[in-house]
């Protein structure tokens, strides 16, 4: 491509990302939990004391996350439906899947098309990260102790799939490959912005590993801020409920 062209090419990015951000407009919510918190059992890391070393106090699983007023963390929101089908920038900086104390951080995670992810292991002992993809090409990736830092990229689309340690059962995360950057995982207290949407009519879904999806629908203007809320219930759940 010649000077010219790539002059060109560069004012019409830069307009184009101009006009987006100028008519950005924000979603965001609190997800919240509703009814009986199961009992969950400790995880027993007796198996490698190298695990049980990272940890003062009881482990559990990352199953339901709750803050205060049973707001609900893992909760991965994301605009289902209503985008133009258009290509996104893929982002440079690398999501990071740490295994920092034998559990994967974090638990819940998005990422874009091409973009790196970057997986550590800081406890100095063995784990196999090993990717459930199904349109990904599956791995199984050996990460010695004197090994602490490696890298993947996914180039395909894929809604929620496994990772896990097979040297560590208790260790599981979950990953979402997007084609777009509209989405967002909550932590402890429930709370998710999506920003820098163009002005549109969207479907917007919430997944939760184990509590499954809510959905809603938003019509939402240039610049304009709208609240998605959304409340999770598990059926049948009672205090005395013991899960694994």
């Amino acid at each position: 491509m010649n000077t010219k062209k790539l002059l060109v090419s560069i004012i019409a990015v830069l307009l184009f990302a101009g006009s987006n951000f100028a008519s950005a407009a924000t979603i965001s919510g609190t997800i919240k939990y509703e009814g009986a918190i199961p009992k969950f059992k400790e995880i027993k890391m007796d198996a490698d004391p190298v695990c049980v070393t990272h940890h003062s106090e009881p482990v559990y699983p990352q199953t339901l996350l709750l803050g205060e007023d049973k707001t609900l963390g893992n909760v991965f929101v994301y605009v289902k439906n209503g985008l133009a089908k258009t290509t996104y920038p893929t982002p440079e900086e690398p999501v990071v899947l740490d295994q920092k104390g034998c559990e994967y951080t974090p638990h819940v995670a998005g990422i874009m098309i091409g973009q790196t992810m970057k997986i550590l292991n800081p406890d100095g002992t063995l784990h196999n990260v090993h990717s459930m993809s199904k349109i990904n090409p599956e791995f199984n990736l050996a990460m010695p102790k004197f090994k602490t830092e490696t890298s993947k990229v996914f180039n395909k689309a894929e809604f929620m799939f496994g990772m896990k340690c097979d040297v560590h059962p208790w260790m599981g995360a979950w990953i979402s490959v997007m084609d777009n950057p509209f989405f967002a995982t909550t932590q402890k207290d429930g709370t998710f912005t999506i920003a820098n949407l163009p002005a549109g009519n969207y479907e917007i879904e919430a997944w939760h590993e184990k509590l499954g999806t809510k959905t809603t629908k938003i019509t939402i203007g240039a610049d304009e801020t709208k609240t998605a809320d959304f409340t999770f219930v598990k059926p049948g759940a009672s205090a005395a409920e013991s899960t694994k």
